[in-house]
């Protein structure tokens, strides 16, 4: 993989250390949001309060005394954001926007290739542990409810003290090359019929990421691929998944006739860069916070000029 083409993922971006061993600490979550110095930051249906500069607004404690649960994120490692390096910082599900419903909020999609290092890396970490908590109310073993622990980090059966940890799901997404290196690319049936992105799927119990990417390939496209080349990774927490990036081209003496699966994928295309070029403005493609977007760039060879940046 290129640093180039990992300087091109928004979400993978970080400058923050989660801190790990605090969140065997007593009590963790009292002390921090009785200390001044911590510092929150709101998530309210999805969506993170912003600051007048557009980047992430991190409040002291007595700003938010009331949320449905708060995770320790870590402490902040950015010598260049208005906090200190060190500070605390603990997210927070909020139920009610209460006096900050008038606020500026915004979601990860729209603003994750805007925010700086730490903020984007600090919101698709809340994100993807809160939507995990959403999810995981309830004991799979026992069907009791279960309650947050550990700094937000793990979730505790009661009456067992079994601890359930999150989970991430692994999803490959595959910039998919014939012999002309044209580039495919398929029209979900839950987008609209113009909107064109690249083809990707979860990988299954068992299944290696490379066999993944031959058979989600497959599957959806009708068209055989070999040498998979993996090129990086991005947190994706809608809800709570991994994408694991790869390219890979059609098999040789294979056909490049595609059969779209006629459930998820409705069209396929294969693009010339002329082609897509040629394209913009009548095909939407993926937005700048995707790493569908990167394999897409990294193909063309630059940035893409289409108006969502």
């Amino acid at each position: 993989m290129s640093q180039s083409f990992l300087a091109r993922l928004p979400l993978s971006r970080f400058e923050v250390d989660r801190d790990y061993l605090a969140r065997e600490q007593p009590n963790l979550l009292d002390e921090l949001l009785s200390d001044p110095t911590t510092r929150v930051l709101p998530i309210f249906q999805g969506s993170a309060l912003l600051a007048p500069d557009s980047s992430l607004a991190l409040v002291p404690p007595a700003a938010v005394p009331d949320a449905e649960l708060f995770v320790y994120l870590g402490r902040s490692t950015s010598t260049t954001s208005p906090e200190p390096v060190g500070t605390p910082i603990v997210a927070a599900l909020l139920e009610d926007a209460g006096h900050l419903a008038e606020s500026n909020w915004a979601s990860l999609r729209a603003v994750g290739s805007r925010l700086s290092d730490r903020d984007a890396g600090l919101l698709t970490e809340a994100l993807g542990i809160l939507n995990w908590h959403l999810s995981h109310g309830f004991s799979p073993r026992t069907g009791e409810p279960t309650v947050p622990a550990k700094g937000g980090w793990t979730r505790e059966e009661p009456t067992t003290g079994k601890e359930i940890f999150p989970r991430t799901d692994a999803a490959i997404i595959v910039g998919v090359t014939d012999q002309d290196d044209r580039l495919l690319l398929g029209s979900n049936a839950l987008w609209e019929s113009n909107r064109y992105s690249l083809l990707a799927g979860f990988v299954e119990p068992g299944e290696s990421l490379e066999a993944a990417v031959q058979r989600e390939i497959y599957e959806e496209s009708g068209v055989r691929v070999v040498d998979p080349v993996y090129l990086g990774s991005q947190p994706w927490p809608f809800p709570a998944s991994l994408m694991l990036g790869f390219s890979a081209k059609v098999a040789p003496g294979v056909s490049t006739a595609t059969t779209p699966d006629g459930n998820e994928i409705l069209d396929l295309r294969w693009f010339s860069r002329e082609e897509l070029a040629a394209s913009l403005g009548d095909v939407l493609l993926p937005g700048p916070t995707s790493i569908a977007r990167a394999i897409i760039e990294e193909w063309f060879g630059g940035v893409i000029d289409d108006g969502q940046r």
